[in-house]
């Protein structure tokens, strides 16, 4: 069976991401345009604008439709704006990051899903997002952004993130521990981490970053 991927994704637009809240025109432009399933592994292409998490491997997955749509309108990157992504995957949001802002540096820990992203990203010509193979909690720079953008859950939000934040920037992340994490967005005041304001988004229920996961808790 043929499937009309731009139909689909008229569809995914209108019927799962604008009731979802998602009303920026920006992004939803992004979001009709993009193409998807370019983005989704082989196996689950046909998969790629349902409403369901898609396996990457190595334990990840590609966001719910739904769940990007509120990232980036949340995020709301504008074209003058830097944005760092922890957390390529398979590198659809870094794309849609790289359609709204000046330039995104992307981090994906394993090198093969990185590999991949590039490939994604430099298919359709998005030239204004480099994907780092790296660690998170590993890595680090005196590069400063406008925007932070956290692709999986942490128990609690780590202090060093914010530090790589411009005075008056904001991060997206999810926090908390299944099946009840809040998205917030966290607004830095002036350049004190301490001093941050967080802005309760909504709930949701997604995969812990690597580092990032609750520890295992002692029970008899």
């Amino acid at each position: 069976m043929t499937i009309d991927y731009a139909r689909a994704r008229e569809v995914m637009v209108e019927q799962q991401i604008r009731p979802w809240d998602v009303l920026d025109q920006r992004v939803l432009d992004v979001l009709a345009e993009l193409p998807r399933e370019d983005f989704a592994p082989e196996p689950y292409r046909a998969l790629a604008y349902s409403d369901i998490e898609i396996p990457l491997g190595h334990g990840e997955r590609m966001l719910k439709p739904v769940v990007t749509g509120r990232i980036l309108q949340s995020l709301a990157p504008a074209a003058g704006e830097d944005v760092l992504e922890i957390g390529t995957g398979s590198g659809y949001l870094s794309a849609c990051l790289g359609r709204l802002a000046r330039d995104v540096v992307s981090l994906e820990r394993h090198a093969d899903l990185a590999e991949a992203a590039r490939a994604r990203l430099g298919a359709h010509g998005i030239g204004n997002v480099a994907v780092e193979t790296a660690d998170a909690f590993a890595w680090d720079t005196e590069r400063r952004f406008d925007a932070i953008c956290v692709t999986a859950a942490v128990d609690r939000i780590p202090s060093r993130f914010l530090g790589w934040l411009r005075p008056g920037g904001r991060m997206f992340v999810v926090h908390g521990r299944a099946p009840a994490m809040e998205a917030v967005l966290i607004h830095m005041v002036g350049d004190d981490v301490n001093a941050a304001r967080t802005e309760s988004l909504f709930e949701t229920d997604i995969g812990y970053l690597a580092g990032a996961a609750p520890a295992p808790e002692f029970q008899l």
